[in-house]
């Protein structure tokens, strides 16, 4: 067994597992543990490559202050890296995210800002906005996910060809969220350059904008959700929506359901996106009428749920459990 020089070097090569115990029709069921990177979550994997494009291209060297406008997961990533480099860092992260992950970006160091998560984009609360914002007036460099191209280069070098490799190329669908789009637009890229005919699946919170988006080409007013990290209430510049070939909207009950059923069954304790991906990957298996091989991520750990999505009492106080 391989022994690493740093924790960096462990980020990708995350293991594939069959999903044996839930309903999957005709079809075969395999998740990505990204939740096995050092960082516990499939951000790791950009934020290595947002910051060492970024020392690359001389932006930035080690003693600077970065910031970033994220779910939380991005920002645990980032903390590690910048932990590991030198690097001062700011997240900027709306109240609705769980207490868990703002204790873990703490610990690695970097400052928490807690903003409005009932705004939208162009909001002077809304989260992104704050952080622009912030890196304007400080001279912090804005990290900014969402438009940075690094992002896609990530899943399209290392996400991707990870999961053509480990099914041997044989992959029908593969069923994606979008948060800050990097992860549909590199791995939908790269597999539909291997294969054409692969079903990009876009698995989407009931209140985000993006299924009505991809059936529809319209945009309209979002709603809210309490999963954490995917759905939408604008169009991430690096999105590429046009890869999806179909979209399954999932309600917060069915999501964190899905979760805890995965966690029963097959002892796979993933965060509340994962559950909205595999409950969308299941209506998929569901709906086909011959076997296929269908691919899923684990996006990130459970653990940094335990005092929503796995606790009993706030489930029933939140009508998510009877």
């Amino acid at each position: 067994m391989k022994v690493y020089n740093n924790i960096l070097e462990m980020v990708g090569n995350t293991p594939m597992i069959k999903l044996q115990k839930m309903d999957t029709g005709k079809c075969q069921l395999f998740g990505k543990l990204e939740s096995q990177n050092p960082g516990a979550s499939i951000k790791d994997r950009i934020a290595i490559t947002m910051i060492e494009t970024a020392e690359k291209e001389g932006w930035i060297k080690p003693g600077d202050t970065l910031i970033e406008a994220t779910a939380g997961n991005t920002g645990l990533g980032l903390a590690m890296v910048a932990s590991q480099k030198g690097y001062k860092l700011k997240i900027v992260m709306p109240d609705k995210m769980s207490m868990e992950k703002e204790y873990n970006l703490r610990a690695f160091g970097a400052e928490v800002m807690r903003t409005r998560s009932d705004v939208g984009k162009g909001h002077p609360e809304y989260y992104q906005d704050v952080a622009k914002r912030l890196s304007e007036e400080n001279g912090w460099y804005f990290i900014n996910q969402f438009s940075n191209s690094s992002n896609i280069a990530a899943h399209y070098m290392t996400t991707a060809p990870e999961m053509w490799e480990q099914l041997d190329g044989k992959i029908d669908a593969v069923v994606l969220g979008v948060g800050s789009g990097g992860t549909v637009t590199g791995v939908g890229r790269f597999l539909k350059e291997q294969n054409p005919d692969i079903d990009i699946v876009l698995a989407d919170p009931e209140g985000s904008i993006l299924t009505h988006y991809h059936e529809t080409g319209e945009m309209i007013e979002a709603g809210s959700w309490v999963i954490e990290g995917i759905g939408e209430d604008f169009i991430p510049d690096i999105c590429d929506m046009s890869l999806f070939t179909k979209a399954y909207t999932v309600t917060d009950k069915e999501s964190l359901n899905t979760a805890r059923e995965l966690m029963l069954k097959e002892s796979v304790m993933g965060g509340s996106s994962t559950g909205t991906l595999v409950a969308a990957a299941l209506k998929y298996c569901q709906d086909q009428t011959e076997p296929k091989n269908v691919v899923t991520l684990i996006c990130d750990t459970g653990n940094r749920y335990l005092s929503k999505m796995y606790n009993d009492e706030w489930m029933k106080e939140q009508g998510f459990l009877s």
